[in-house]
């Protein structure tokens, strides 16, 4: 399999999940420079592949990772990151080695909002090399929310961390708790964690995540394959249920949840599930599915031959 193989099949997979738009947010989250591109046809396909012909073979590959497009090759951002949930949004979580109890529940916390946190002391495995392992989390991870306390500046680790994702670009979100963001990450206001349980602490980090330009499709998608492999209906409702919060939300995103959902035995017999999906796919103008699915045709061994 080649780099032109895999980039057609990168160009495939966004041409179904997203918008032009979208494509531009997300493609542009890995240095890939969109503005004022014009593709030779009015196709997303073309639009991708002619994107990344010139990408590095790096981040060509931490996209098809990210994707889950089988290949036969390996990204050094993405080979020893084992730790993620896969199809979900990818979270780092950095916090002094203090505040790791605090840190391992807001990292179960997120779980409800398909967020896939990495927490150091949860997610190393005592045989692995710890340096390398986050490290690895680091550059695979999709956005970061840093636990901002007192000790947290002085911290070399920590410092070097919120460095890393100040040099990728990547989307940071400043936890308060006793320390206002400073440095590179001053511009940004943060989330004020006084006087709040876990709970509110993950929902407004979802929050942030799911209107930030730069992860809102990410976090859409991730939604949406949360809610497609789903192995109980109850879960399922769950996350609908925040994507029924959202507004604007790219058709091709709906479309691929339309064709996924349908795979999905336990959801598609369920009238209750299928009905608040419905009512999602109404308000946006995508056309509605049956419970149980397609109806297969029935052959009448009776018809004259």
């Amino acid at each position: 399999m080649d780099r032109i193989d895999l980039i057609d099949r990168i160009g495939r997979e966004l041409q179904s999940r997203m918008s032009f738009s979208d494509i531009n947010v997300y493609l542009s989250a890995y240095g890939i420079n969109c503005k004022d591109f014009q593709p030779s046809a009015n196709s997303k396909w073309v639009y991708v592949k002619e994107l990344l012909v010139d990408a590095e073979d790096d981040i060509v590959l931490q996209i098809a990772d990210e994707l889950d497009l089988e290949h036969d090759y390996s990204s050094s951002a993405s080979k020893e990151a084992t730790f993620w949930k896969v199809g979900h949004f990818r979270l780092f979580l950095s916090h002094l080695a203090s505040f790791k109890v605090n840190t391992g529940r807001l990292q179960r916390a997120l779980r409800k909002y398909a967020i896939s946190g990495f927490v150091a002391h949860e997610d190393i495995e005592p045989s692995k090399e710890w340096q390398t392992e986050i490290e690895a989390a680091l550059q695979s991870m999709d956005a970061m929310a840093a636990m901002l306390m007192p000790g947290f500046k002085e911290s070399n680790w920590c410092d070097q961390e919120v460095g890393v994702a100040v040099g990728r670009d990547v989307l940071i979100i400043p936890v308060r708790k006793g320390l206002d963001p400073y440095g590179f990450i001053g511009k940004y206001q943060g989330i004020q964690a006084a006087n709040k349980n876990v709970g509110e602490v993950a929902e407004e980090i979802f929050n942030v995540i799911i209107k930030s330009p730069k992860t809102r499709a990410k976090m859409i998608r991730c939604i949406s394959n949360s809610i497609s492999q789903s192995t109980e209906v109850e879960d399922a409702l769950e996350k609908l249920s925040l994507l029924q919060e959202q507004h604007d939300i790219a058709k091709d995103s709906l479309e691929s949840l339309r064709i996924e959902v349908n795979d999905n035995q336990l959801l598609i017999k369920s009238s209750n599930f299928v009905q608040e999906l419905n009512s999602l796919f109404n308000r946006n103008g995508i056309e509605n599915i049956k419970v149980g699915g397609a109806q297969k045709t029935e052959w009448d061994d009776d018809i004259p031959f």
